[in-house]
């Protein structure tokens, strides 16, 4: 049986409560260390037959962020050049390779092959939800995060997936959010909705 406490007020705030999607970064680099401790967090995230189909390539040097810059939509261009990093979010499609060495309980390996729907269905939910994961993760270690999906995942996959496995989910601007752009907070429904 599990009766753990609550998290700080203060950790609640910094994940959910006072935590924005940015627009403009401070000139402040991410540590690599940092990087890996944040994948070492979302790594965590719960999946079905802990499949784990998420890939993450964390895109910040000058080349990688030109390679980049063709396949942003164009009103993503400015803060994703300005950002320290950007963390394109993959999905491997061929995830069910590592069902063994991931879920050694079973034949789990064998649910999907050949199962076009079962192998899509499985790595588009399951990769969006370690996505949420990577988000918290990140704010509970102080990053700031600017999630988009406006790129062009073709020509994305092309620049930097063509020789494996995987497709672009999504891209996340990660740093240490500058205030100067930021919306009000737009509303959200209440429980009763």
């Amino acid at each position: 049986m599990s009766n753990k406490a609550s998290i700080s007020k203060d950790a609640i705030a910094q994940i959910f409560l006072e935590a924005r999607t940015y627009n403009a970064w401070q000139k402040k680099d991410i540590p690599e260390t940092l990087l890996s401790e944040l994948y070492d967090l979302c790594k965590m995230a719960p999946t079905g037959a802990n499949c784990q189909p998420m890939r993450v390539f964390f895109i910040h040097s000058a080349e990688a962020k030109a390679k980049l810059k063709p396949c942003l939509s164009e009103g993503n261009v400015e803060k994703t050049m300005a950002a320290p990093v950007t963390a394109l979010i993959a999905m491997d499609v061929e995830f069910y390779e590592h069902l063994p060495f991931l879920f050694p309980h079973t034949d789990a390996k064998s649910w999907f092959e050949g199962n076009e729907q079962a192998i899509s269905d499985t790595a588009s939910l399951n990769t969006a939800l370690q996505a949420a994961y990577f988000i918290m993760a990140a704010r509970s270690l102080g990053l700031d995060c600017g999630p988009m999906g406006g790129f062009n995942k073709d020509k994305t996959d092309v620049a930097f997936l063509s020789e494996t496995s995987y497709k672009s989910v999504l891209l996340v601007n990660l740093g240490y959010g500058d205030t100067k752009d930021l919306f009000d907070r737009a509303p959200r429904f209440d429980f009763d909705n």
